[in-house]
């Protein structure tokens, strides 16, 4: 019996042991699991980066042409002014004493400066100057050499505000991710609640942190959480265009007015209707830079009954206003001003260089028989520069504002500009001759292209196609055998003529759709064409999607090495010269064709942008425009 109790007793231990050996093994998975599971988190939340210095100039051979300088932000660092923009940093010396610059797609990467700030980051643990790029991460200069902080996804780079803090950590607000942080070790995101969302504009700091959105509104995280406040919650708009912080208020700038929170409640609305791009809060004034109204003064003392505007007209499209030691500073896409205490009106202090072309976004580039290189934009009107680059024309009204293809045509000797808004033929002497709108017998009044045809041109428009010859204008559409109604380009050989389309390909012989050609019905690989050209005995297409496809007169199309793949030929950007085919990509630089070896590459280096948007050759060297302002080079040097 005693036996029996013993073995009994020794049992019941033996199954506490393996009952709590069960239990500690299940309580380790479950640490692993959970550990696991914080990794995965982290490594989720952590960004990939390389911290580098930046790479030394390389002389690739391409000049920029004159483009106008842009003021987005100032930043004061070393007892110098830096004003940064889309072509890259200029500094100035207190006085207006021009410095230096350094160029995008020269010293610096090729994207747009979209923000910048003086900081000490954990890394450095000395004063530099912080500066954003559209797509090329994080730049900081200590006075003589700049650094790079690269994140490995692109989302990642594509930057539009910074936000520093006393701890050295920075702020990173993206175009997708939200809003990341930069300790000095590593990017992570700030915090779920702030990921994936357009950010325009952060303020405040890491406990205490506004963030503006596209379309999300005002963002305030605190304590750890994150409270939303859109139209509903009093916002004049769901759309922020800037922020500003003063103790515990905070103002919301909208394109309808200002919010403005008080402990991190909304309170009220102040410049109701107005374009809020920048702002600026004093113990006594709120200072609101707006698009077309110049900068407002508000006195927040007391409700304000009106509104009234404290700068004159010259002042348009503030970018930003801080203040400095005892004035008030709005920084200008045309210049810096400054409002002294007491004084009557700004004082501009400061503006750009002077430059040959009146704008940076480039659309449409043409060299005319008379060696004038003509210069469209996408929203300016166009630049005419004379043959020994001594100055340009320029021209912009109702009709030339939108510029989507100029033509040198060689039987009239004049030139024909396709606009979104009609066609403009110029005469010999480059005046404007006569302006072609539906009234006039076009289908449409949006033209894409234009080429010669026939005894006349065949127009390319978003409703089909216009032929204007001697017996007049005559259209053709999809009721006629076109593939789709919107062309974009255009491509003419003898009696042959190709119009490219939003659905595919339309040969037409003769004036008559002898062909079409799509992913259904052949091995063409996107149905969006964007450009056209012929080369020898076929033609080269540009799609928006597949690449640089060749087409040949059986109708057979078929790929390249390289200049067939995943990106976007924008349209019309597309230029055959004796040596070379070149392609504008969207995003990704100028793609290269070799005629002789029949290879193709991708330049990069040298460009403002890898946006390329137009091409054109004149006197040896092939002309090349981005979004981002225009260079050249000499075509010889394509061969390197």
């Amino acid at each position: 019996m005693r036996k029996s109790k013993a073995f009994t007793v020794q049992l019941s231990l033996a199954g506490l042991l393996m009952l709590a050996a069960v239990v500690g093994l299940a309580f380790w998975h479950a640490s692993n699991v959970l550990r696991s599971a914080q990794k995965g988190l982290q490594a989720e939340r952590e960004i990939r980066f390389v911290a580098r210095p930046l790479a030394p100039t390389v002389n690739s051979g391409f000049e920029p042409v004159s483009s106008p300088a842009v003021f987005s932000q100032v930043a004061r660092f070393e007892n110098n002014l830096y004003i940064a923009g889309p072509s890259g940093l200029q500094v100035y010396e207190p006085s207006g004493q021009f410095v230096r610059s350094y160029v995008v797609g020269g010293e610096l990467p090729r994207s747009a400066l979209v923000a910048i700030t003086p900081a000490v980051l954990a890394d450095s643990k000395q004063p530099e100057l912080v500066i954003a790029t559209s797509a090329d991460g994080v730049l900081a200069f200590d006075g003589r050499s700049f650094r790079q902080i690269y994140p490995q996804a692109a989302d990642a780079r594509a930057i539009t505000a910074l936000l520093a803090t006393p701890a050295g950590h920075l702020l990173i607000g993206t175009k997708k991710r939200g809003v990341l942080v930069y300790d000095g070790r590593q990017i992570t995101l700030l915090h779920s609640t702030l990921s994936d969302c357009y950010v325009t504009a952060l303020a405040g700091n890491e406990s205490d942190l506004w963030v503006g959105t596209l379309d999300r509104g005002v963002l305030h995280f605190t304590g750890g959480q994150t409270e939303s406040f859109k139209e509903e919650q009093g916002l004049p708009d769901s759309q922020v265009t800037s922020l500003a912080t003063l103790r515990e208020t905070t103002y919301v700038g909208t394109p309808l007015g200002v919010a403005v929170f008080s402990k991190g409640q909304f309170a009220r609305v102040l410049a109701p209707g107005v374009l809020a791009t920048a702002l600026l809060g004093t113990a006594n004034q709120l200072y609101v830079g707006s698009e077309d109204q110049g900068v407002i003064s508000i006195p927040v003392a007391k409700r304000p009954t009106s509104v009234a505007a404290n700068a004159g007209a010259e002042l348009t499209e503030v970018q930003q206003i801080f203040a400095s030691e005892d004035s008030i500073f709005a920084v200008t896409r045309g210049g810096l001003y400054r409002l002294k205490p007491h004084a009557f009106g700004w004082q501009h202090v400061l503006q750009p260089r002077a430059a040959m072309l009146t704008d940076r976004n480039v659309s449409a580039l043409a060299a005319d028989g008379a060696g004038h290189l003509w210069i469209g934009y996408f929203d300016r009107g166009l630049d005419v520069i004379a043959p020994d680059a001594s100055h340009a024309t320029h021209m912009e009204d109702e009709h030339l504002f939108c510029i989507n293809r100029i033509f040198p045509n060689t039987r009239t000797g004049g030139v024909d500009v396709a606009t979104a808004n009609g066609l403009v033929r110029f005469d010999q002497s480059g005046k404007p001759q006569q302006i072609l709108t539906r009234a006039d017998g076009l289908i449409a009044e949006n033209v894409a292209d234009v080429v010669a045809y026939g005894d006349g041109v065949a127009l390319a428009t978003s409703a089909g196609l216009t032929f204007l010859d001697s017996t007049g204008a005559r259209s053709m559409y999809a009721f006629q055998g076109l593939v789709n109604n919107h062309v974009y380009a255009l491509a003419a050989s003898g009696d042959q003529l190709m119009a490219g389309t939003l659905g595919g390909i339309s040969i037409l012989d003769k004036g008559n759709v002898a062909a079409n050609y799509t992913t259904a019905n052949s091995n063409l690989k996107h149905n969006w064409i964007t450009a056209v050209v012929s080369v020898g005995s076929e033609w080269m297409v540009g799609t928006y999607g597949a690449g640089v496809l060749g087409l040949d007169r059986s109708g057979h199309f078929h790929t390249f090495d390289v200049g067939t793949g995943n990106f976007e030929v924008n349209p019309n950007a597309m230029l055959v010269t004796p040596g070379f085919v070149l392609a504008g990509s969207l995003g990704k630089g100028l793609y290269l064709y070799d005629r002789t070896s029949g290879r193709w590459s991708v330049i990069e280096q040298g460009l403002p942008s890898l946006n390329v948007t137009a091409l054109a050759s004149a006197n040896g060297y092939i002309y090349i425009g981005t979004d981002n302002g225009l260079v050249r080079i000499p075509e010889r040097m394509l061969h390197l």
